[in-house]
């Protein structure tokens, strides 16, 4: 079978004012991802393709995150903005290198699928010039309609100059679009400007097709997959499409969530086998998480690697760079970063444990801190295999605790501890009999205290 080569171009100049922030729209996140990142990872990639992305002037963020999610993306700048035909053009030049398809898609659509790219390009190679992508939408004001004679597409008609008829139409332009790579040039550059604002709409492609004979079709979408961010709000909905997806999809593969409702998930999340996550838990990007493993509830964990049969909570706070082994167990108001705590290690409760290895089976006792920074630099502490740490410790980085060693609780251990050694840093207790009755009577004037 030949395979066909495409180009997507992702138009991704807009400013977003509406946003009502200095971040590129593009470049704010849904399930911590960008929405740029997420169109560019839906595009077609691999043998054959190629991908475009139009960027505004000073928008160099934004050609940064597209070359980091795509090493291969060609980046051009829309000097001016004149429209969405006139931004396409602006990727001309590839464009010009020759593609069977040419695919065009906006950087603010981060719900839209490769599987929708595919069936938008599916028509082209039965000889189609355009295909359109459409949705049926629930209140369609404001929305260019489709207006289709049969199977063929003749026009998409803003909405402002429809008729009274044609607005009635529910099936509505999401946009993106598929051009015949050999057409589309010739296309583009008869798209013309004469309207209100003197700008070139894309959509008039359909017209400059039909006008030379040839065919443009629909594709059908949901609307949620092709909804746009112009708003915070708008980005809110796009989170909430985007977990309802990513917990389906966690479940449909074996994970248990309880409450699925509750649990906030990343795009990237890697989950194994008959894994259970309680109520309340938030994960960010960079989670792994192996066969078994149980995380309850309200613990936060971001850019972290569980091995198997891990425990995690309740409330616990995995910071990035921590690695479980497996079998280990961090316990509630457990906090962790940049920590690899191996196979059996158990934190069960109240502690710190940062800028640290800890060998496998050892115990991290109730208040035990790794105090890792002095002020100015970060320092690291290593216990070994089966170390027994004291509740209410606080090690001094750097420090090294032996295999095997045992620190008495309430130390503060300053210095290195060999394999199988003993030790506790503690004033030593004094008991004064009777001193707790005499302290009382001098505080109250020998009257009796009062209850």
């Amino acid at each position: 079978m030949t395979i066909r080569s495409s180009l997507t171009i992702v138009l991704a100049a807009g400013e977003g004012t509406r946003m009502r922030s200095n971040l590129p729209k593009v470049l704010h996140s849904v399930a911590h991802q960008s929405l740029l990142a997420h169109v560019l990872g839906a595009a077609p990639q691999g043998t054959g393709t190629a991908l475009a992305v139009v960027i505004g002037p000073d928008h160099q963020a934004v050609a940064d995150e597209a070359k980091r999610i795509r090493p291969d993306a060609l980046i051009f700048v829309q000097a001016e903005r004149l429209g969405t035909a006139h931004a396409v053009l602006a990727a001309r030049k590839a464009i010009a290198r020759g593609v069977d398809d040419v695919l065009i898609a906006f950087g603010d659509t981060p719900l839209i699928s490769a599987e929708t790219f595919a069936r938008l390009r599916a028509p082209l190679a039965g000889g189609a010039a355009i295909a359109a992508l459409g949705f049926r939408a629930k209140d369609p004001t404001g929305y260019g309609r489709f207006i289709v004679e049969g199977n063929r597409l003749v026009a998409i008609r803003e909405h402002a100059d429809a008729s009274n008829d044609e607005r009635k139409i529910d099936l509505c332009n999401a946009g993106v679009m598929a051009i015949d790579g050999r057409r589309a040039l010739a296309i583009l550059d008869r798209i013309g400007n004469a309207n209100s604002k003197g700008e070139y709409y894309l959509p008039d492609a359909v017209g400059v097709a039909n006008d030379n004979g040839w065919e443009s079709v629909v594709i059908e979408t949901s609307e949620d997959e092709v909804r746009g961010i112009n708003t915070k709000a708008q980005l809110a909905e796009a989170e909430g499409v985007m977990q309802t997806r990513l917990r389906k999809a966690a479940m449909d593969a074996g994970v248990t969530l309880i409450a699925p409702e509750t649990v906030f998930l990343a795009a990237d999340t890697v989950f194994g086998k008959d894994v259970t996550i309680e109520p309340f838990v938030v994960i960010g990007p960079g989670v792994s998480i192996a066969d078994g493993t149980v995380i309850h509830s309200f613990s936060h964990i971001v850019e972290t690697t569980l091995g198997k049969k891990v425990s995690v909570g309740p409330y616990a706070r995995l910071r990035p760079g921590t690695s479980l082994g497996d079998g280990a167990r961090i316990g509630n108001f457990v906090e962790t970063k940049a920590a690899t705590l191996e196979a059996g290690v158990k934190v069960n409760h109240l502690s710190y444990i940062g800028d640290a290895t800890v060998g496998a089976n050892s115990n991290i006792g109730a208040g035990t801190i790794t105090c890792n920074y002095d002020g100015f630099k970060k320092h690291k502490t290593v216990i070994g295999q089966g170390a027994f740490v004291g509740t209410n410790s606080s090690l001094v980085a750097p420090v090294k605790i032996g295999n095997g060693a045992y620190i008495g609780s309430g130390s503060v251990i300053t210095k290195d501890v060999p394999d199988d050694a003993m030790a506790l840093e503690r004033s030593q207790q004094t008991i004064r009999e009777g001193g707790a009755a005499r302290y009382r009577e001098m505080k109250s004037g020998g009257k009796k205290a009062e209850k």
